[in-house]
């Protein structure tokens, strides 16, 4: 019983505690939805109703000997100048991944094939993850603990009870056990 006891205890805590931790999980943006990464699409469009947060993923599709993905400064952006990228994210496959682990605005275009003329330019502000809701406030936990419910006579009262009454049953038992050896009372033993 104290086993299953022990048991039903931790599984509650389990649950308790699964419930307290809500944590942002890292996901992978593929850049464009089904368009990929192509001319003629408006990536800004595509960001704007979307957050980005530190440690996501955007990963492009693209024909890989038409196009590649550099990341330039706010200026280079805004002219589609590729001649000084901060990185190359290109890696020759044409399914190129960007890791957004720094919390900055990262300025992406297309460097080949007049892409980035074409549309090809996608900036995201990547933020820190949002912190998990607080707990809803509790009224004075030390003041709770040491206090005793109304209620607790109700019930504390009835169990006593009961238990008394099973340990005066169980001592009954044994007294007529003992009275009683094979049949025949102590008593007439005795007089045998």
């Amino acid at each position: 019983m104290a086993r299953i006891a022990l048991m039903a205890a931790v599984v509650v805590v389990a649950c308790l505690a699964s419930g307290l931790v809500s944590e942002v999980a890292a996901k992978k943006w593929t850049v464009g939805n089904n368009k990929f990464w192509n001319p003629n699409v408006n990536y800004t469009v595509w960001a704007q109703d979307k957050h980005f947060y530190f440690d996501d993923w955007l990963y492009f599709v693209y024909e890989r000997n038409q196009y590649n993905v550099i990341e330039v400064n706010e200026t280079n952006y805004i002219s589609c100048n590729s001649d000084n990228p901060i990185a190359n994210w290109s890696r020759g496959s044409g399914r190129d991944v960007v890791h957004l682990n720094v919390t900055k605005h990262y300025y992406l275009i297309s460097g080949y094939g007049g892409g980035c003329y074409a549309g090809m330019k996608l900036s995201v502000l990547v933020e820190k993850p949002p912190l998990p809701p607080a707990p809803a406030p509790t009224k004075n936990n030390a003041r709770r603990a040491m206090t005793v419910s109304p209620f607790a006579p109700q019930f504390v009262i009835p169990v006593a009870a009961f238990a008394a009454i099973g340990l005066m049953w169980d001592n009954v038992e044994v007294a007529y056990a003992l009275a009683f050896v094979g049949g025949k009372s102590i008593v007439e033993e005795q007089q045998v």
